[in-house]
């Protein structure tokens, strides 16, 4: 069982930064792919940015060079940097991971992030 807490959420004016964080309770070296989904009220999940364990990194087209994912394999942490915030970005923001191709993925509780003026 693999416990993930994401924390860093927040109200943010638009054109600001928030950086999310993702802590894991296993090697995260190991696992096979991590992301961060978003859902925002009435609207389905969607996702926003993936990492491979190899550090390959994809984004979605409507964050893309606004958004950074890293990881701090020492601290078991992965990272969603966020900037020049949208109120369309507005959603719970959720860390996913997925141990290896043939396990169960597993989620975390969420983090509320709000843009507004």
């Amino acid at each position: 069982q693999v416990q993930v807490v994401e924390s860093g959420g927040g109200l943010v004016q638009p054109g600001g930064s928030l950086r999310l964080s993702c802590a894991v309770t296993v090697n995260i070296a190991s696992i096979y792919a991590m992301g961060w989904f978003r859902q925002a009220p009435g609207k389905q999940r969607e996702l926003v940015a993936t990492i491979t364990r190899g550090g390959r990194t994809n984004y979605a087209i409507s964050v893309k060079d606004r958004f950074t994912m890293s990881r701090d394999n020492a601290k078991n942490t992965m990272y969603l940097q966020m900037n020049s915030l949208k109120p369309e970005d507005t959603a719970v923001y959720y860390c996913n991971v997925r141990p290896s191709p043939l396990q169960d993925e597993f989620w975390g509780q969420g983090t509320q992030v709000t843009v507004s003026s």
